[in-house]
């Protein structure tokens, strides 16, 4: 048991540290061929802080063990919406913009809906609960939409022109640009080295968690969905706090609701593709609390906040995280 909780705790420090290294060379590749930061943010950003779920759960669903890869997306994804802001909220409340309320909100929302419609076959239609390659294309689908409204929403809100011609944001460029950028060779250094301590660190997890489920009497789902979870969400919840306590909670949601979006239909929709994922031991209870979670989270900001998510309301969500784990430790108990 030893052996593999250190071959777990290794391998997270590996992910989250080849994950670093890996976008800020492919930034720094992006940047010397003169792609656009609005293009940086969108691919190289966004896929950065998704890479950790999304190695476990290739890694997984290569190795024949779909329930630690779906049970990763479902964990992170419910630690990501019930206690990372619920965190933030209670150190700063967090205002919403319309745009996030009104058309990245329902996205996560139709995210986690969607991940349950294909994850619970058995309530549904009464067969075995398996998320298809047909699933996985769809939710693919849904992610290639996602990115062509995303693009289309920053090039609309963008800072128009001040009176002089330069915008904020050019001189803000222009200002980092002034830093020495980093060399060619250093930044392929970082990729291929950030790329193989992310597959060596996924390998790692897999077969931690793995025994520690074995050893344990404990399901694959069931370590996924907390262990597993918990380990890649952290880096999410220190930067989450950090910006909170900096006073721009409303960077934290954002992460949060991009992550999710693209943890269901991007991992997802790939690993399924690739593989169909057998549910196993992730039940309703899991995809409920997921979608449950999604909507409390919009209702908070659309109606009972007025676009403001308060520190009460961040108790709850913090309290239902609290409770749906103490369910999954009584459960594992039983």
């Amino acid at each position: 048991m030893a052996h593999d909780i250190i071959f777990l705790i290794l391998g997270i420090i590996l992910i989250i540290a080849g994950g670093n290294y890996l976008t800020d060379g492919a930034s720094a590749v992006a940047r010397h061929f003169k792609v656009s930061n609005l293009v940086i943010g969108l691919t190289v950003v966004a896929f950065g802080s998704s890479t950790p779920d999304f190695v476990v759960c290739l890694t997984s669903t290569l190795s024949d063990k779909s329930q630690l890869a779906l049970g990763d997306v479902v964990g992170a994804n419910i630690f990501d919406i019930l206690l990372v802001v619920g965190v933030v909220a209670l150190i700063n409340p967090i205002h919403i913009s319309k745009d996030m309320l009104w058309k990245d909100l329902p996205m996560m929302v139709l995210a986690s809906m969607a991940l349950f419609f294909c994850g619970d076959d058995k309530l549904l239609d009464g067969t075995d609960d398996f998320i298809s390659r047909t699933d996985g294309l769809m939710l693919l689908a849904f992610f290639i939409i996602f990115m062509a409204y995303t693009f289309e929403m920053a090039r609309e809100t963008r800072q128009p022109q001040p009176a002089n011609g330069i915008s904020t944001a050019s001189a803000a460029n222009n200002k980092a640009s002034t830093k020495q950028p980093m060399k060619m060779w250093v930044a392929a250094l970082c990729i291929a080295g950030g790329l193989a301590a992310l597959v060596v660190g996924g390998n790692w997890i897999v077969d931690g968690a793995s025994g520690i489920a074995l050893k344990a009497g404990l399901s694959e789902g069931m370590v996924g969905l907390t262990i597993v979870a918990i380990g890649s969400s952290v880096p999410d919840l220190a930067t989450s706090v950090v910006a909170a306590v900096k006073k721009q909670p409303g960077i934290a949601l954002g992460n949060v609701v991009g992550a999710c979006i693209f943890n269901v239909f991007f991992i997802l929709g790939l690993c399924s593709t690739i593989k169909p994922l057998d549910t196993g031991t992730i039940s309703l209870v899991d995809f409920s609390t997921l979608v449950g979670g999604s909507f409390l989270l919009w209702l908070f900001g659309q109606i009972i906040g007025k676009r403001v998510i308060t520190r009460g309301e961040g108790a709850v969500l913090a309290l239902c995280y609290v409770g749906y784990m103490t369910y999954l430790i009584i459960s594992a108990i039983h």
